[in-house]
């Protein structure tokens, strides 16, 4: 797996571990952290190689799995690292190709909602081509899947690779960089500081969040299959920025007031997927909540975070509650 090391990564190697699965995890660290696979480290089937995947790849032994996670996925991290973000998604997915081409084995591509752009059907299904901006200060990421993608589909009609293709949509829970600038970590954290909760733009524009657990199952799903793709793994319910920021708010317990901030370039309006075809395809459909979910990653932030960093007006509930 590259970029095992990552927040989605991490729990997808834990995942794989505990059906009893060999894992070698590929990363170079520069947005994951070997602190997120601490616990996969203490099992003997888990192997973690610093290296950088834009360089050709070696495994000794067999393998049946490559997992393409490798990318920055913040658009904070991503707009710090615009050159390697293009590079993973290009030379990453061609090496990992090849592996898995090498090996005889299946390949999934970790791809993204960000290749619909700002779009203009809704809600997004996979037959949607997208209404992305290839010169905006997000393009190095939208456009570093989109090309993964083409080329992940190249190798299946040329080489015959048996690839499957994901997209995913805002996923969210424990193990999030607190300062990653993503909508779901940056409101708990200032919540529970008992900062203002900063909202991009009028705070309108929608989005669908999927709990880690149900994206993690998602990609397994479509690992364990033979499907081809797109497909889209994301949570069909549809919130605005505000909504969720007064929810997290509220389930924290913080008097925080929300201000506005300047909205972001390209932002998309509108983002929810149409989960037909992963339903269809793979049996899958989200199963945790919103108000579970939200309350989950609450309560992992508020561990890291440390009791002297919340304030005291931060009136916690129980996880059960």
């Amino acid at each position: 797996m590259t970029g095992g090391a990552g927040f989605l990564g991490s729990h997808l190697c834990e995942q794989l571990l505990s059906r009893g699965t060999e894992v070698v995890c590929l990363d170079n660290l520069i947005t994951g952290s070997r602190r997120n696979v601490e616990e996969c480290a203490r099992n003997p089937l888990f192997r973690l190689v610093e290296c950088d995947v834009t360089r050709p790849l070696s495994v000794a032994g067999e393998v049946d799995l490559v997992l393409h996670l490798a990318s920055p996925a913040s658009p904070k991290d991503y707009q710090r690292l615009p050159i390697e973000t293009m590079l993973v998604g290009g030379q990453g997915c061609l090496h990992a190709l090849e592996l898995a081409a090498d090996k005889g084995a299946r390949f999934v591509l970790a791809s993204t909602s960000e290749v619909y752009g700002d779009p203009l059907e809704h809600p997004q299904r996979e037959s949607y081509w997208g209404n992305v901006n290839p010169v905006g200060p997000r393009a190095v990421y939208d456009e570093a899947k989109r090309y993964a993608e083409a080329l992940t589909c190249a190798y299946r009609r040329e080489r015959g690779t048996r690839t499957g293709i994901a997209r995913i949509f805002n996923s969210y829970g424990p193990r999030m960089h607190p300062d990653d600038g993503r909508m779901v970590p940056t409101f708990v954290c200032e919540a529970l500081r008992a900062e203002p909760l900063t909202v991009a733009g009028s705070g309108e524009q929608t989005r669908s969040v999927c709990y880690v657990s149900d994206t993690v199952r998602g990609l397994l799903a479509l690992a364990d299959s033979e499907s081809e793709g797109p497909v889209n793994i994301g949570n069909p319910h549809e919130h605005s920025v505000r909504q969720l920021a007064e929810m997290i708010r509220e389930l924290v317990g913080s008097d925080s007031p929300i201000d506005s901030t300047v909205g972001a370039v390209d932002d998309p309006q509108r983002r929810c997927p149409d989960i037909t075809v992963a339903g269809e395809q793979l049996g899958w459909q989200p199963e945790i909540g919103l108000r579970e979910g939200l309350l989950r990653t609450i309560h992992w932030f508020a561990g890291q975070l440390g009791a002297d960093t919340a304030s005291d007006r931060v009136r916690l509930p129980t996880a059960g509650s």
